[in-house]
């Protein structure tokens, strides 16, 4: 039996050359997958808000018109995930896990630092092929902490934070109206407002608004908080009589005639 070899330390560039090697035989190459959401957190004087859309896709589908964006990860910790729906589900709860575990050993509450860890060491690991863009956000015994997590495993650290397809629509409201010290419910309105201006200038992002407010010692989840695209009785009957619109109908042309002598008189 031959012996085991240990593998060499550092990366291994093995798959880039077998991509090399397909893509010059013709076939074509995985590319990553279009997603769309709008996900966005901000602090405001006594803690923070986090917001996201209900609209999940597949493509040019929506999929689900109502899915649950906003996970829990502890009781003063909350998580807004954009990309795989399946990557950002199974990835929270997995530090969710860990972060109770953590705090049944230490006897504390865990800190919003130490989940923002786990998660970057984890997708880091995966270099972005886990696709979980991810807004975290708690209150623990430093005050409140929000935080960016990159699928690539980057992070930030700022007041106010906006991630997926709407990012841009969302952060010009952030942009335009945050300053510090607003009250909750300043926050909650602009937190509204940024997920609205991503429902409706993009595409990959729609249906309703849920908003998870965290302060010390308290989260409070409001799903559905605003319905802006609810669907309302029409204002008349678009309904017209039969026969109203005239239509065309050429003649099928006769045995032996040329079509282009045939009858058209409808």
């Amino acid at each position: 039996m031959a012996p085991l070899v240990e593998p060499a330390a550092g990366f291994k560039f093995d798959n880039v050359k077998r991509n090399q090697l397909l893509g010059d035989k013709g076939y074509k190459l995985p590319t990553a997958t279009k997603t769309g959401t709008t996900i966005v957190g901000l602090i405001y004087k006594d803690g923070l808000v986090l917001g996201a859309d209900t609209r999940a896709t597949s493509g040019p589908i929506v999929a689900d018109k109502n899915c649950e964006k906003i996970h829990y990860l502890a009781p003063n910790m909350y998580c807004c995930g954009a990309g795989t729906a399946a990557d950002t589900e199974f990835t929270t709860n997995m530090i969710s896990s860990q972060l109770a575990l953590h705090s049944l050993n230490t006897g504390r509450e865990p800190r919003v630092v130490a989940a923002m860890t786990m998660l970057k060491q984890h997708l880091y690991k995966y270099h972005g092929h886990v696709g979980a863009a991810l807004v975290l956000g708690g209150y623990d015994s430093t005050g409140p902490n929000l935080f960016t997590v990159h699928p690539h495993g980057s992070t930030d650290k700022l007041p106010y934070v906006t991630m997926g397809s709407g990012s841009l629509a969302a952060m010009s409201v952030f942009e335009s109206r945050w300053r510090p010290g607003m009250t909750r419910e300043e926050g909650i309105e602009m937190v509204k407002d940024a997920i609205e201006a991503g429902i409706f200038n993009d595409l990959g992002s729609g249906s309703n608004v849920d908003v998870c407010i965290i302060t010390k010692g308290n989260a409070e989840y409001l799903r559905n908080y605003s319905r802006p695209n609810e669907r309302v009785q029409k204002e008349q009957s678009y309904k017209f009589r039969q026969g109203a619109t005239e239509f065309y109908a050429p003649r099928a042309p006769r045995r032996g005639q040329d079509s282009a002598e045939m009858d058209t008189s409808a």
